[in-house]
């Protein structure tokens, strides 16, 4: 795909600027509507994306719809319904030494920003996020990864045909156009993709002090517990593993398993391989493939350590890497050092529960956390650890309720988004004090003479 020129860019950029200081953006009304336009272009564009899912990921028009179109359509209703709510002046209260004040917030647009997402689930990282923009009153510059091409330029036909270039645009290229927008100063930047570049995005962000959000990822650890229901585990993290051949951020990673049901467990996570895919699963529509070959080699580097319990078999042509369980990890096996991001499952054993905790916690915090067991054993774990968000006896299904807001912590990332949180990402709350002129008191001013008073107010 062709690098944007710098100058093209930056035209954009400024023309943006210009259109923002119109005002036109902050208008809730000019928001609903363009809200209610992006939502129409999607359902036009419908077949166009899904077609172009299937070709850059193989990812079947159901799976694509339930996890890409389906959550960007559910987030537009979101907001759409309560945004005037979201953005409505907030009254709050005055402390006494401050009456007769009175104190609000205002919501306001940051102004100019940038969203860059990556190929995984390249249409609803990218256009959810604008979601938020667009409800918030910003202008947007979007930027998909070169490496899902074919929905790149979709969403690029989608977008210019329905927004004008000086509100939303989009655009195209890889590494270079990336080091070239981290270079302009923006009002934000939203973005989602592996810790070693959320570092190198926040330190551009540091030259012009832009806030960022960064949604990153890391090893999500799932626990299968003693008292877990063993039937329902297995069935949830094959499916949860499984969603886009494993590339998914928020995708169990790592499995510890109680050692009295491992082996139950492993057996029929590997069955449950079967049953949603079938026999053969590399003829099945609904089991995608690897983005390209670089991540085809880095995953298969990852199969030479261990006990291959189910899988193991690739198709470089294809770009297929069976669902594959590892059994007999260590902690310092390469497999265990950096997020997978791929349909292979390592697993390690476990007596007792506080030996995963240990584990957990000495590493990195990651983006999600899975326990399959007992709630009161739950509420116990989730007290001990962190997350940037979890479930009990499910996987992936915390990114589906709008009311939750998601991101990561720590090293898996930072900032918050999905519903209302998409709004407030992208506003300013903004603080201001009123102060009538009819009255003046004298205790603030110098030189204080009513200080002990003063004191005794505050």
């Amino acid at each position: 795909m062709i690098d944007t020129a710098e100058h093209i860019i930056i035209r954009y950029i400024e023309s943006q600027r210009v259109f923002f200081s119109t005002n036109q953006t902050k208008n809730i009304n000019f928001r609903i509507k363009q809200l209610k336009k992006l939502k129409q272009a999607i359902v036009k564009y419908q077949t166009k994306i899904e077609d172009a899912l299937w070709i850059d990921l193989h990812k079947s028009p159901e799976e694509a719809y339930l996890t890409e179109i389906s959550i960007v359509t559910g987030e537009i209703n979101n907001h759409i319904k309560h945004l005037k709510a979201w953005a409505k002046t907030k009254r709050v209260s005055t402390p006494f030494h401050l009456l007769p004040s009175y104190s609000k917030i205002i919501y306001e647009p940051l102004g100019i920003a940038l969203i860059v997402a990556p190929w995984n689930y390249p249409f609803q990282l990218l256009i959810n996020s604008l979601v938020g923009a667009i409800s918030s009153g910003c202008c947007c510059v979007l930027k998909p990864s070169p490496n899902a091409s074919n929905i790149a330029k979709v969403m690029e036909e989608m977008i210019s045909e329905n927004f004008a270039s000086e509100y939303i645009f989009v655009v195209q290229g890889g590494r270079e156009t990336n080091t070239i927008l981290f270079k302009q100063r923006f009002d934000i930047i939203f973005f989602t993709g592996s810790p070693s570049v959320g570092k190198v995005v926040m330190k551009a962000a540091a030259e012009n002090l832009t806030p960022v959000i960064l949604e990153l990822g890391g090893k999500s650890p799932c626990i299968v517990d003693a008292d877990a229901n063993i039937n329902i585990a297995a069935k949830r993290i094959a499916w949860g593993k499984l969603i886009n051949a494993g590339q998914t951020c928020i995708a169990p990673d790592y499995l510890f398993a109680h050692k009295s049901i491992k082996d139950e467990l492993l057996d029929k996570i590997a069955l449950n391989f079967k049953i949603m895919y079938g026999e053969n699963i590399k003829e099945s529509r609904f089991y995608p493939r690897i983005i390209n070959e670089p991540a085809m080699d880095r995953l298969a580097a990852l199969l030479n350590e261990g006990e291959i319990h189910t899988g193991g078999e690739i198709d470089r042509k294809e770009k297929f890497i069976a669902p594959t369980i590892i059994d007999n990890i260590h902690p310092d096996f390469l497999i265990m050092q950096d997020e997978i991001f791929g349909p292979i499952l390592p697993v390690m054993p476990f007596n007792h529960i506080d030996e995963t905790i240990t584990y957990i916690n000495k590493n990195e915090k990651p983006l999600a956390f899975y326990y399959f067991g007992s709630n009161k054993n739950a509420k116990r774990i989730l007290a001990k650890t962190t997350s940037g968000g979890a479930c009990v006896n499910d996987t992936l299904m915390h990114i589906t309720n709008h009311k939750l807001p998601f991101g990561g912590v720590g090293n898996s990332g930072m900032g918050k988004y999905h519903g209302k949180d998409s709004f407030l990402a992208f506003s300013n709350k903004r603080s201001v004090v009123t102060t009538p002129t009819w009255i003046d008191l004298p205790m603030k001013y110098v030189p204080f003479k009513y200080f002990k008073l003063i004191k005794k107010l505050i």
